[in-house]
Formats: C-alpha cells, structure tokens, sequence
C-alpha cells in the first residue's frame, strides 16, 4: 500500500496542471452555459419535440459528463500506460472497433438533424464518428513511429494500407451525413503527416492521390446535386446571409445577431435573448454565440485563451521530445481541439460554412465531451513520459 502511495505522489510530480485548470475552467463555463442557453427552451418544450422537461434537465446531464470527463484525464494522466498504444493488437483493437461502430450506426444508427451518426446506448446517444478522430491519431501515431524505426527504406505503398482502413472510416461518417466530422477527420490526419518525419516526396504523393476523389466529390456536389444538397445552400447563405433571413440564412444572421448583442461586456448571464427560440440548438452547436451575447467580447477572450494555453501546451510538448510517437500524438490533439474550435466558431460567425460540429468542452454531449477528455488524457499521460524522459536526460548530463 505504501508502495503504491508512493508512486502515486511521484506520479502527481510529472502532471501538467495548467491543462488540468484550463479543463476544469472550461467545462465548468460550459456547465453554467448550458444551463443559461437551455432553461427556458427546456422548459417549454422547445428542444424535446414540444414536451415540457425540467429547466436544469440539460445542465445536470453535462456536469455528470464534465464530472466523468476530469475523473477520466486525471485516471489517465496518473495510471494509463500511453506505450500499451504501440501494441498491434491495442491498435487493432481500436482500428476495427471504430470501423465495427460506424458499420453499426449505419444500420441501426439515429437521424439527428439530418445525420445519422448516432447509437442509443441507453444513457445517452453515442456518436460514433467522434471515436475516429481519435482512432486517427493514435493509428498514425503508431504506424508512422514504427515505419521510421523499422524500415529505412520506407515508401509510399507502405503508407497506403493503414490510409485506406482510415479512409473506410471516412466514407462511413461521410455516408452518414457528417460532412463536418469527416472535414475534421482529414484535417487532423493531413496534420498528423505533414508535421511527421516521413519524406516530403511520399507526403506530395499522399496529396496527390487524395486531391482526387475531393475534386470528384465537389464536382458531384456542384454539377449533380446542387439543387437539393443543403450544404451548398449555407455556402450561398455565407456571402449575405441577411438576404436569406427568413429562409436558409436564419441561422447564421441570427448567430450574428446574437453575437453582435453582447458587445464589450455583454448582456449578463442569463440574459441572452437570441436564444429564446431564434438559434437552432443553442446549448449544443451555437453555445459560443450564447456565450457572446451574455457574456461579451470579454467572456470570449476568457475561452479563447484558455483554449490557447491548452494548444501552446501541445505544441511546446511536442516540440520538446524526440520521441515520434509522443510527438505525432500531441500534435494530433491539438489539430483535433484547434480545427474544431475554429469550424464551430468559424461557422457561427460567417467566416466558413455552417457544419454542425460542436464547440469542445463547452457544447452539450457526451460524446464530444468523452472523445476530448480520452483525447487530453492520452497527451496528458504523453507529457508524464515526456517529462520522465528528460528529467532522466538531464540527470546523465
């Protein structure tokens, strides 16, 4: 026992509490949020198909999953072997189990806002194409580690097998309807490689290959389906959505609205008005205008630079070691944080197309919030070794 007290406490040496700090920040201004964004609308009925449920019904729920979210990092930062993940059979596992869980949601998934992306697993809906985001990064992280270790002599044909699993994946949570997550999937894998060690020649060669089925898709899109596909209309509504205002631009020119309202200071919390019925799922994709409108320019400065702190961190880390597979595995995290924040924010106040993807740590779920905290964990129990590595570095200097 006393052994165990004592790696316990030199464990707590090798944490990066400002991660942790900005997490518990975070999630507890998404709590509140939450809370503001949805208490009327719950209560009217407004976001339960015209049944009235209680005020807080949406905030007890995200502090059960923000409270599940801490407990899960602080498990992983202290106890969690991030090493187990260069095992081929742990990554079997969690290549074919994504795979298997976006097959599954394909045929019996829910349709949520025109996207079937979800699995009723009792306690809440599970979204599945959150789990291949993380499948991503810790799959590359893996396989290009042991291709720069293994084979010297390296090329593009050994890059494309575990490119292609992950492209099965994609088309999965494309066919879904999730044209968002799977534009953040790419991201995320098109970071992982272009900041790896592999050689520019075979990253030019994965970019050629891959232009062309994106080039075929937007064809399709824009030559075959552009008069009933609904993303082409947010692209529409983008360059002047007060001219769609009562049409496929209420969204956006309400989002504006809502944030233009909160001003320097904004309007104090709980006082939000857009969210009366205006904006479409105020508490989940459009909770940072909520935020804009109660709490101001300030509130958003406040999040945004928390948000920063976390990435800065990611980014120092991964920089710091020599290691390609903590490196890819930092870098992949905070692609994962850093594109969804800007497509969510992005997306709110005009400056990209509406996609429907949450705002991390501060939007309603629990699937985004198990997926992020799983993910923060994961670089968490990397910067454990990190540190562990040099602090050994250092003592044979």
């Amino acid at each position: 026992m006393l052994k165990r007290f004592r790696k316990f406490k030199t464990s707590l040496k090798y944490l990066d509490l400002g991660i942790i700090c900005c997490f518990l920040i975070l999630s507890t201004i998404g709590i509140v949020m939450v809370y503001s964004a949805s208490m009327v609308s719950a209560s009217k009925g407004a976001l339960t198909g015209g049944i009235p449920i209680q005020a807080n019904f949406f905030m007890k729920r995200q502090f059960v999953f923000a409270m599940f979210g801490f407990l899960l990092i602080i498990f992983m930062s202290i106890y969690f072997n991030i090493n187990a993940l260069k095992k081929r059979n742990t990554q079997k596992f969690i290549v074919f189990g994504t795979l298997f869980l976006l097959l599954l949601t394909q045929l019996i998934g829910k349709d949520v806002n025109g996207s079937k992306n979800w699995v009723n697993v009792g306690i809440f809906n599970l979204q599945s194409s959150e789990f291949l985001k993380l499948a991503a990064i810790f799959y590359l992280a893996f396989i290009i580690d042991r291709l720069l270790k293994i084979n010297k002599n390296y090329k593009l044909k050994n890059l494309i097998p575990p490119l292609g699993l992950l492209g099965v994946g994609l088309v999965c949570v494309l066919m879904q309807g999730d044209l968002g997550g799977t534009l953040l999937t790419v991201g995320i894998i098109a970071s992982i490689l272009i900041y790896s060690d592999i050689k520019n020649k075979i990253k030019l060669q994965i970019l050629s290959i891959t232009a062309i089925p994106t080039i075929i898709y937007i064809f399709y899109t824009l030559v075959f389906d552009a008069n009933t596909l609904y993303r082409m209309k947010r692209i529409k509504v983008l360059f002047d959505p007060f001219k769609y205002e009562n049409g496929d631009g209420y969204q956006l020119t309400n989002a504006l609205l809502s944030i233009s309202n909160g001003g320097i200071s904004g309007r104090g919390l709980g006082n939000g008005i857009l969210k009366l019925g205006y904006l479409p799922e105020p508490h989940t994709d459009f909770i940072f205008t909520v935020i804009a409108e109660e709490l101001g320019l300030v509130g958003i400065i406040l999040v945004l630079l928390l948000y920063a702190i976390i990435i800065y961190k990611g980014f120092y880390y991964a920089n710091k070691t020599t290691n390609h597979f903590y490196k890819l595995i930092c870098i992949g995290v905070m692609s994962y944080l850093f594109m969804q924040i800007f497509i969510n924010t992005g997306g709110v106040s005009g400056l990209i197309p509406l996609t429907g993807i949450t705002l991390p740590l501060l939007s309603y779920g629990g699937s985004s919030m198990l997926s992020v905290s799983i993910a923060l964990g994961s670089m968490l129990a990397v910067i454990r070794e990190i540190k562990k590595d040099s602090e050994i570095n250092h003592k044979n200097i």
